[in-house]
C-alpha cells in the first residue's frame, strides 16, 4: 500500500504543488478534488497541462476521490483539496494518511482567522477551524506549511498565530 499525503490548498494544482511538493514527497499520483474543476474541462486541462507525464494526475467529484481512494495503491499519493470542509467528505477514505498539510486558502466571505507568513496569507473561517479541530481529535496529523522547505507548524501551535478580525 501506497502512502497518501494530503494538502489543502485553493489553488489546487499548480506550479509549486509540482515543483517543490511531488519531489519533496516522492508523489506518484495526483488526486485533486474539487466538484465545479472536475465537471469543466477547461479547468481540468489548464491544471493538468502543467503536470509532467511521470505523475498520474487525477481531478475527480467527492464522489469519484471515494471510490479512487477505496482502491487499493502502491503509489504514493498527494491528495489536493480547496478547503478543509472537503476532508470532512473523505475522512474514511484519508484514514491513515500521513499528514495533512494546510498550505494557502484566499480570504472568503465568512473568513475570521488570517495567519500572514513569509509566501502568501492564509485564512480560515470558524468552519474551517472546527473542521480541522475534529480531525486532530480524531487522530489526524495537521500541519501548516506552505513550502517544503519551511518549518511546518503543528497545528495547535499554528492556531496561536491567529489574527482575528483584522482585515479578515
Amino acid at each position: 500500500m501506497g502512502k497518501v499525503y494530503v494538502r489543502v490548498d485553493d489553488r489546487l494544482i499548480h506550479g509549486q504543488t509540482v515543483l517543490a511538493w511531488c519531489p519533496t514527497l516522492s508523489i506518484q499520483e495526483i488526486i485533486a478534488i474539487d466538484n465545479d474543476s472536475a465537471s469543466n474541462p477547461m479547468l481540468r486541462s489548464i491544471m493538468e497541462m502543467g503536470v509532467p507525464k511521470n505523475y498520474a494526475t487525477k481531478i475527480v467529484t467527492v464522489d469519484q476521490a471515494k471510490e479512487l481512494l477505496r482502491e487499493d495503491s502502491s503509489k504514493t499519493r498527494l491528495v489536493i483539496v480547496k478547503y478543509p470542509s472537503r476532508l470532512m467528505e473523505i475522512q474514511e477514505e484519508i484514514a491513515g494518511c500521513e499528514f495533512i498539510i494546510l498550505g494557502n486558502i484566499a480570504k472568503r466571505s465568512d473568513s475570521v482567522h488570517q495567519v500572514k507568513g513569509a509566501t502568501g496569507i492564509f485564512f480560515l473561517s470558524e468552519q474551517d477551524v472546527k473542521d480541522i479541530d475534529s480531525l486532530v481529535e480524531k487522530g489526524f496529523k495537521v500541519d501548516f506549511q506552505q513550502l517544503p522547505n519551511a518549518a511546518g507548524m503543528s497545528w495547535s501551535a499554528f492556531k496561536k498565530t491567529f489574527n482575528r478580525g483584522q482585515g479578515a
